[in-house]
């Protein structure tokens, strides 16, 4: 019963299914996209956590309200949620950009053939 062990090896392979040069394109661009949405979130991500560690940390020696009720934990649930939102916002809006232009591309290609 089941699927047969040759079978079973023959499908996990990679030389199982082979792509199109169309489809190998395809791949590739949405990995670089990918890979570009990651460097932008991951500069977006350090901005934002300078920019808001820096009053936070500021707020807690100086405002009495901060420095009574802002314990380490709130602090870094403010400097982190700041850096995590900025992250996969600029990722995404990147991502978006990256695979509107691919789509750009290939109706181009598409129109010239």
């Amino acid at each position: 019963m089941g699927i047969p062990s040759e079978l079973r090896d023959m499908a996990n392979r990679k030389g199982f299914l082979i792509a199109s040069p169309a489809e190998e394109r395809k791949i590739l661009r949405s990995k670089q996209c990918t890979n570009e949405g990651v460097r932008a979130g991951f500069k977006a991500a350090s901005i934002a956590c300078v920019a808001s560690a820096v009053p936070t940390l500021a707020a807690v020696r100086m405002i009495p309200w901060a420095k009574a009720n802002l314990n380490y934990t709130a602090q870094a649930l403010i400097i982190s949620a700041a850096s995590i939102a900025a992250y996969f916002i600029t990722a995404d809006k990147t991502i978006l950009e990256c695979a509107r232009k691919n789509a750009k591309l290939e109706d181009s290609l598409r129109h010239n053939r």
